[in-house]
């Protein structure tokens, strides 16, 4: 199988390891950094998201903290951030290390969140289109490796370009996500200066937790390019060798 190529190995799942990595420990720091600094509002998360969706009309969506089983920043692991905002129930839902705290991390990850709530009110074009390819990337990404070993053991190269193609569907999702989540960020800065949530100083240090953020879809963009990219080229050497 691929994952004994050298090629593979070398251009794809090493670089794809240092760049989760990189992003992973680029996430921790900046957040536990900013966790330690009070916001000057010293208003938790949950309030924050609430300031921001009612500042754009969204009052009628609720926000929930998530399940209680999420790490503890005192404990010094990694902050387990299941924060997101669901389109279908219409409700923002915060991590405990979010939903309670009051903190500049929080308040930055919060209006993050209220920014996907504010996209899917306006109707944000590209959260629409990662909505609708949700289903077809999540069937693709199961599917391609069992359609591309089988391609690959049974010598059918239609199958083998079938698989490429699924696993494609999850690089135009991450390609998608990016600019989504992006803008999510943008509107967050905007709306945490606009409500007076934030001055000059924390502006800076939220704007430092959605950077790091950023950079981990950038590095999962990355990441599934060199994959789609190496399967592009076995499947085009597995039709020449033919």
């Amino acid at each position: 199988m691929f994952y004994f190529d050298p090629k593979y190995i070398f251009f794809v799942l090493l670089p794809g390891f240092a760049l989760a990595m990189l992003a992973q420990w680029w996430v921790k720091n900046a957040f536990q950094k900013a966790s330690k600094i009070p916001n000057m509002q010293r208003i938790t998360g949950a309030q924050a998201a609430r300031r921001v969706l009612d500042s754009a009309g969204l009052a009628y969506i609720p926000i929930e903290p998530t399940h209680p089983g999420a790490f503890a920043l005192s404990s010094g692991a990694t902050p387990n951030l299941d924060d997101h905002y669901d389109p279908r129930e219409k409700v923002l839902r915060l991590s405990p290390d979010v939903y309670g705290s009051a903190s500049v991390a929080a308040i930055a990850v919060a209006a993050h969140e209220a920014g996907h709530a504010i996209q899917d009110a306006q109707g944000y074009t590209l959260m629409r289109a990662r909505s609708a390819i949700v289903p077809a990337a999540n069937l693709g990404s199961q599917l391609a490796f069992f359609m591309i070993f089988l391609g690959l053991f049974m010598h059918i190269s239609g199958l083998l370009w079938l698989g490429v193609g699924a696993f494609a569907l999850s690089t135009l999702f991450a390609l998608v996500t990016l600019p989504v989540e992006l803008d999510a960020s943008n509107r967050a800065m905007k709306l945490l200066t606009s409500t007076g949530l934030v001055d000059r100083t924390e502006h800076s240090q939220a704007k430092s937790v959605l950077t790091a953020a950023a950079f981990t879809y950038v590095a999962g963009l990355a990441v599934s390019l060199l994959n789609l990219l190496y399967l592009i080229g076995l499947a085009s050497g597995s039709g020449r060798r033919r």
